[in-house]
């Protein structure tokens, strides 16, 4: 199992894994663990995303004026 890291130390490791990859001089057995550890961060990131998103709600008010959430829809 992956280890659990911020959302934040996730997307800095991602993007330094892509600054990386970009670079000319890198050898073949670097590049693919740097795209392997790139994946892995996608993958967290899209997880924490998705946890995120389930816990949003929206702040209604009903028929008599009293403010109630309910589940954000995002594919609204």
């Amino acid at each position: 199992m992956a280890k659990a890291i911020p959302f934040e130390e996730a997307v800095k490791t991602l993007e330094e894994c892509v600054n990386r990859l970009e670079q000319d001089d890198l050898p073949i057995d670097e590049a693919l663990q740097l795209f392997e550890t790139g994946i892995k961060n996608v993958q967290r990131c899209q997880k924490a995303l998705q946890n995120v998103e389930s816990k949003i709600e929206r702040l209604t008010r009903d028929q008599n004026q009293t403010l109630t959430t309910e589940p954000l829809d995002l594919k609204e």
